[in-house]
């Protein structure tokens, strides 16, 4: 067996509370993309278990909306506590690859996403919707998701939208490309094994 190999599980479950949402996300960047997400919002757990489903990780994410008239709190606390959760699992960031990126298409779609889990925390979403809502989930709120996972992550995320008029296909290759952007970045490099992949000899400074 190697030290990769024998490492502890890289997972993490972390709770959140305020007076408008209750969000609770646990995650396992070694499991085997098991995914059970309850959101309130149909569109929104599509998405997510994108993340669940490409990555690998097995994910779970449930979050209430306590005091949320339009689904900003909720779909904003989401991000945020996914991205704790990450950033978690993580640990140290020793022996990962750090840095990914993906493209992905669905039908008429095609974006791609770019990670560095650095230690930074940084989001440029390049995505122009065409409507308001994407099914109950209203189309602003993506973008914001995925700022406030990159931040709460400490990761470094762009998104560039190459091709796509059907903003749902747009939101879905969004999601995928992400997922699998995160499972090259988060694998276990065995050249890297007990080393920060960075000049500075650390990723959580």
């Amino acid at each position: 067996m190697t030290g990769q190999e024998s490492a502890a599980p890289r997972q993490a479950t972390v709770r959140r509370e305020t007076r408008e949402t209750i969000v609770e996300v646990s995650i396992n960047l070694d499991g085997r993309a098991q995914h059970d997400v309850s959101t309130g919002s149909l569109m929104l757990d599509h998405l997510i278990d994108q993340l669940g489903r490409h990555s690998g990780f097995d994910l779970t994410v449930r979050a209430e909306g306590l005091n949320d008239p339009d689904g900003h709190h909720t779909a904003e606390d989401t991000g945020i506590v996914i991205g704790r959760a990450l950033a978690e699992a993580l640990g140290d960031r020793t022996g990962i690859r750090r840095m990914a990126h993906e493209t992905v298409p669905l039908d008429d779609a095609l974006t791609t996403s770019v990670v560095d889990l650095g230690g930074r925390g940084y989001a440029a979403i390049g995505l122009q919707f065409s409507t308001g809502m994407i099914g109950d989930l209203r189309s602003e709120l993506v973008g914001h998701v995925l700022e406030s996972i990159a931040r709460e992550a400490r990761i470094n995320l762009h998104v560039v939208q190459h091709a796509g008029v059907n903003d749902h296909h747009l939101a879905e290759a969004t999601f995928k490309a992400l997922a699998k952007a995160l499972d090259t970045a988060t694998r276990r490099d065995e050249r890297f094994a007990g080393i920060a992949p960075s000049t500075k000899g650390t990723l959580t400074d």
